[in-house]
């Protein structure tokens, strides 16, 4: 599964185009492959940052190219920004998913500057179920480190 951030960068970043297809394509999941480092703790920074740069920097609807530390490359920019001439957009929706989810314990972890504790991940969702299978998406996906003693970080860079 590509997060919707990291195929927007991708989109812009690589292919020139302002999005990504609605849906996710195979030439999507290729790319992808191809640019993800070989090594695990490489690859782990790697998705981390592009998501964060997704989230934070080249975002959908107010980009901010001058903080981008890949604005040089991006062949998007390079190319002045084309307007979108695909297919209509969708709106996605957020509130209550497991990307909502996923994006608050995220940000309790990037605000933390030591380890967290379950408890504090526990705090920023009401449903446990949801709660857990998104810290288990993260754990899996390498963006969030397990410590002993039921503590959670970030990967270390």
């Amino acid at each position: 599964m590509l997060d919707t951030n990291v195929r927007r960068v991708f989109a812009r970043a690589v292919t020139g185009v302002r999005y990504p297809p609605n849906a996710t394509t195979a030439a999507e999941r290729r790319l992808a492959r191809e640019l993800l480092p070989e090594d695990e703790p490489t690859a782990a920074r790697w998705a981390a940052a592009s998501m964060e740069l997704g989230a934070l920097v080249c975002t959908a609807k107010n980009e901010t190219c001058p903080r981008c530390p890949i604005a040089g490359e991006c062949a998007w920019r390079l190319a002045g920004k084309p307007e979108h001439d695909g297919p209509p957009r969708r709106g996605q929706t957020y509130a209550g998913t497991d990307r909502q989810v996923r994006g608050k314990l995220l940000a309790v972890l990037r605000e933390a500057s030591a380890p967290v504790p379950q408890a504090a991940l526990d705090r920023v969702w009401h449903e446990p179920v949801q709660r857990a299978r998104a810290l288990d998406g993260l754990v899996s996906d390498g963006l969030v480190e397990p410590l002993s003693g039921g503590l959670y970080r970030l990967p270390l860079g």
